[in-house]
């Protein structure tokens, strides 16, 4: 089959997208034979360069709507999934910071000693429930005192605290801080958590050209659909012939 061939998949994938509702149905012969057409074909590039953009399940999503007359929701998706990638963005800038700050940390005293969540709100300026919130989010991880339970955070939780506050104080997300304290917990000093950065912008730059090319496509496949849809309409409104 040409469609599954201009792709290097198999015809069962071009009949598992189908079935999946991702590309239109097929035309069958009287013999039941699948025919696809042009339209197919626009449509399977379409899906194809939607995925490495924007994912599967999202890709999925946005031509069933399509598929469906739905833009409305095929626009929502792509949305989504463009302010998704303008998060990681901000999220990887958090990082960079965090890995200046790393490199060249402020001169302010650790602790000799573990902290309660009162003596290190004091020392951030914030309430407890600040600190709270932050470990809910996933930003710090005390410890419990075994015979009080009560928080206590080590200088290493210190240091993070001391970051998560600079960032914070930076306009950043909670979400976006937590990710920066697992990759700063993650990497085995500033020097290997700078290492990964490049790939990880190398990453984004790529999913964001992918982002142009899967626009592109699926503008094509909008367009063929529009024409479809008139010429549906054409004929289901043209008069009837009567003869007399």
């Amino acid at each position: 089959m040409d469609l599954a061939r201009e792709h290097g998949i198999s015809t069962q994938a071009v009949r598992n997208y189908e079935h999946a509702g991702v590309i239109p149905a097929a035309h069958r012969t009287p013999s039941g034979y699948r025919r696809y057409s042009a339209r197919h074909a626009i449509a399977l590039r379409a899906y194809l360069a939607l995925i490495p953009a924007h994912g599967y399940a999202t890709s999925g999503e946005i031509m069933r709507a399509v598929n469906t007359g739905d833009l409305d929701t095929a626009l929502r998706a792509i949305d989504r999934s463009h302010a998704q990638l303008l998060r990681d963005r901000e999220t990887l800038d958090a990082v960079e910071s965090a890995v200046g700050i790393l490199a060249n940390p402020p001169a302010t005293d650790r602790p000799d000693r573990p902290l309660t969540v009162g003596a290190l709100a004091h020392r951030l300026g914030v309430t407890p429930a600040t600190l709270r919130k932050w470990e809910r989010a996933g930003i710090l991880e005390p410890v419990r005192d075994r015979a009080t339970h009560h928080r206590l955070y080590d200088p290493d939780d210190v240091r993070d605290a001391d970051l998560a506050h600079l960032l914070r104080r930076g306009g950043y997300l909670l979400e976006q801080i937590a990710t920066v304290m697992r990759r700063v917990r993650d990497a085995d000093g500033p020097e290997a958590l700078a290492g990964s950065l490049e790939g990880w912008r190398a990453r984004l730059a790529a999913r964001g050209r992918a982002m142009l090319l899967a626009a592109a496509r699926l503008a094509d496949y909008l367009h063929v659909e529009d024409d479809e849809r008139r010429g549906a309409a054409a004929t289901t409104t043209e008069p009837a012939h009567t003869t007399d």
